[in-house]
Parts: C-alpha cells; structure tokens; sequence
C-alpha cells in the first residue's frame, strides 16, 4: 500500500507517519523497483497499535519499549497508570484552586495575581504540576520560519540586484542580457518558492498540525 492509503485507512496523518518512522516505530519495506515505502498489513497493526497506546498518552518511549519487548503490555499499563495517577493529582490541586476563584468578584486587572502565583509555587514545592498554556504559545514557533524566509528573500534579492547591476553598466565581456534576465528570474523563482514554503508553514502551526504526533 501507499501511504494515503494507509492514511485513510489507519486514521493517521501523513505527517505522523512519517513522524513515527523517524522515531523507529515503523520500519516499512523499500520498494525495489521504485524505492518508495511498501506498507503491508504488519505496518497497519503497528500504527494502529500505535493509535491506541498514543491515544491512552502512553509515551513513544514506552511503546518503544513494549515493541522491543523489553515491557509487556501490562508492565508499560503499570508505569502509565503511576502518570495518570499523578497527573489526577495535580488535575484535583488545580481544581480545587480554581474552585476558590470562582467566589473572587473582581475584574482580571484587579487579581492579585502575584499572590496567587506564590501560592501556586508553594504548591510546586510539594510535587503538584500545573498545565502551563503559556509553553504552547505558538509565537516563537513563527520565529524560525520567518528568520530563514527573510534570509533567503534577502540573497535571492542580492543576486538579482548583482544582475541588474550588471546588466546596467553594460560590461562588454559580460553574458548576453537575454541569459543575464534568465538569470534574474532563477532568484525569483526561488523566492516565491520560498514564501509559499512559509506560509503553508505558518498555517500548519495556526492549526496545530505540528503537535499532530503528540496527540496520537
């Protein structure tokens, strides 16, 4: 099978599957005509095996684990049943200062924030963990994609000037113009490559499809 075939069939993107294969817990066969991926029925039971346990938020470690056969199925539920239970714990802590908020009256701006927070560490001393949203703030993740496009645009946009540049001065020992332009549009080619690169980027991380393997 294809991988858009395994994909309809498995549930699981693209992406993930290829997310899964870098990590070593799927090892499809090459092809030996073409080279592609052949995946058979052996991949479909792993990534599905793969679903289930990921869906449960068992670590790719464990699976790694079990799939080595180093932990059974009921030693890798074990270990996750001591996560699950630790993290009801920090769930029932949070709950339960939430719940206090709920009797304060005041605007946000009024909160007393810090006071709140230092109790919250207090808490952090004992063991409890607190979701913190602000980790998945997504814009720092712009940051790379932006740098590198802006980068690039400003090379490619060297290279043309470069050109035209030449081009301009007329240098007699200097390519035809006709060759010269040809040469001016590879960069802007490239740009526009690059752009459109980015924002098919930056709309896979608006709509989270960066964290797709974190949640299967």
């Amino acid at each position: 099978m294809k991988i858009n075939e395994v994909e309809a069939l498995v549930g699981i993107t693209r992406k993930n599957i290829r997310f899964y294969e870098s990590e070593g817990l799927l090892t499809p066969r090459r092809n030996s005509e073409n080279g592609y991926r052949d995946y058979g029925e052996g991949e479909v039971r792993t990534l599905l095996q793969i679903k289930l346990m990921r869906k449960l938020g068992v670590s790719l470690e464990e699976i790694r684990r079990m799939q080595s056969g180093a932990h059974t199925v009921g030693d890798g539920m074990r270990r996750h049943l001591v996560t699950l239970e630790r993290d009801r714990d920090n769930l029932e802590q949070a709950i339960r200062l939430c719940d206090g908020l709920t009797n304060r009256q005041e605007r946000l701006e009024d909160l007393d924030a810090a006071g709140i927070l230092t109790e919250m560490e207090t808490m952090e001393q004992s063991g409890t963990t607190f979701q913190n949203k602000q980790k998945k703030d997504l814009r720092i993740r712009y940051v790379a994609p932006v740098a590198i496009t802006t980068v690039m645009v400003l090379l490619m946009g060297g290279v043309i000037g470069l050109v035209l540049w030449i081009i301009a001065l007329g240098v007699e020992d200097a390519p035809p113009v006709l060759m010269l332009l040809i040469l001016a549009l590879a960069p802007l080619v490239i740009i526009g490559g690059v752009v459109l690169a980015l924002v098919q980027r930056i709309r896979e991380i608006g709509r989270g499809e960066i964290d797709d393997a974190k949640n299967y």
